[in-house]
């Protein structure tokens, strides 16, 4: 296949697939002779911040002169984002061999009484190929939703990370926090260390589940802490503490929550560091600070400052409206707003709005699950105008913003994905 074929290939496949476990992705690495087991992993999950732990950690680790490997998702723009080794994307004439080689072992299982594998079944299998033919050092794998049952959790990792846990895809999890903590801490092995950033009912899922394998847990707040130190608006200074290491670093990432996840990183950077040499406290440093992330508070203009930001649940939109209120208390607020129909609209509306808001309902994306303009504008209320497209949501915000306002674009990681999109045409 080229790459226009195998992008109609993965198109073809359902991205969801009956309950099986994690038969299909387990027949599909037989197949390739078992990739995912050729080098080192580090398993990340949790409702919000697992992508950007999964950036620092990987920043970190390459910074240590190490080959580093990360997987995560969704995509903005193509799905060769999603499959990194040192921080650039997979080639489009690569990415169309691995599909390739994956697509001949899915023939071969499907011989053997197999059944036919999801897409991202597929992405997961031509990661781990990938990972194994260009022999990395580590590899940073980010659950594409859940753990116990996601694609990913076939490796045995030298660490698992839980970053939070939330109500979120509550008819695939479970309609309660402990029932998704459940699915989340499904990712924790047998005497494999756990590092988590998760508190009350979530923690104890969690730390109950461990003690079943004997793995030791680093728990956010009582086996390592940290504490904002400064910002000086373009980064944030913290300290770190817990046993053996007690510094300062910094970050440029914006939001508190992005502390939190740093030190998530640092904890488990240490927990590496006892195992191999190249890691040092120099190199987490650098790490931290070089870590960009789109779609996270990603500010892309000045003047008005143009905020992009995928948060879709309530726990994220509560992170983006403190930042929001923390760094942009003054000046006016224009929305380009767009959300999945299947998320909590409502209770995100409630949150991220302020009455003196602007905003331009749009539709997300051109996909069936996108909500319509006109269903966001009406559980809005009267400060939402509906647009007929992002292009002109975000031309008229930006025309009504003065200097001294913002324009936010979120509500949907789809929503930034067409965006983007959008930008690199010239469209924006």
């Amino acid at each position: 296949m080229n790459y226009e074929e195998t992008l109609q290939y993965l198109s073809e496949l359902g991205k969801f697939g009956s309950h099986l476990g994690l038969e299909r992705i387990q027949g599909l690495l037989v197949e390739l002779d078992h990739p995912e087991r050729r080098f080192k992993t580090i398993h990340i999950t949790g409702t919000n911040g697992k992508g950007s732990v999964a950036e620092f950690l990987s920043n970190i680790l390459l910074a240590s002169g190490l080959k580093v490997g990360t997987y995560t998702s969704p995509h903005f723009v193509k799905y060769n984002e999603r499959i990194t080794i040192n921080g650039q994307d997979v080639s489009n004439e690569t990415f169309a061999e691995l599909a390739t080689k994956v697509a001949a072992a899915e023939e071969k299982f499907k011989q053997k009484g197999g059944t036919q594998p999801t897409q991202f079944e597929v992405l997961t299998a031509m990661c781990f190929l990938h990972f194994a033919q260009e022999n990395i050092d580590y590899g940073v794998i980010e659950v594409g939703m859940g753990g116990l049952w996601d694609s990913t959790n076939v490796i045995l990792p030298e660490l698992s990370i839980i970053t939070n846990v939330s109500l979120e895809h509550t008819n695939v999890l479970g309609k309660t926090v402990a029932a998704i903590s459940e699915q989340k801490a499904g990712i924790i092995k047998p005497l494999v260390p756990v590092v988590t950033g998760t508190t009350a009912e979530a923690l104890e899922v969690i730390e109950g589940k461990a003690a079943q394998t004997r793995s030791q847990v680093y728990v956010y707040g009582r086996d390592f802490n940290s504490k904002a130190v400064s910002f000086n608006g373009k980064e944030q200074e913290f300290s770190f503490t817990t046993a053996g290491l007690q510094d300062k670093f910094a970050i440029t990432l914006l939001g508190d929550y992005q502390i939190s996840n740093a030190s998530m990183a640092i904890m488990a950077a240490e927990i590496l560091r006892s195992r191999n040499q190249a890691i040092s406290v120099e190199n987490i440093k650098q790490g931290l600070y070089v870590t960009k992330w789109p779609g996270r508070l990603e500010k892309i203009a000045d003047k008005p400052a143009v905020i992009l930001d995928g948060a879709h649940n309530p726990s994220g939109v509560t992170v983006l409206r403190n930042a929001l209120d923390k760094y942009y208390p003054k000046g006016n607020r224009f929305f380009v707003f767009g959300m999945m129909k299947d998320k909590d609209i409502s209770k995100v509306v409630s949150i991220l709005f302020r009455p003196s808001d602007k905003v331009f309902t749009v539709l997300a994306d051109d996909s069936p699950r996108a909500a319509t303009a006109e269903l966001l504008a009406q559980t809005i209320g009267k400060q939402a105008v509906v647009k007929k497209d992002i292009q002109t949501a975000y031309h008229d915000a930006l025309a009504l913003a003065k200097e001294k306002d913002i324009v936010v674009v979120c509500g949907s990681l789809y929503l930034l994905g067409s965006f983007k999109t959008l930008q690199q045409k010239g469209k924006l």
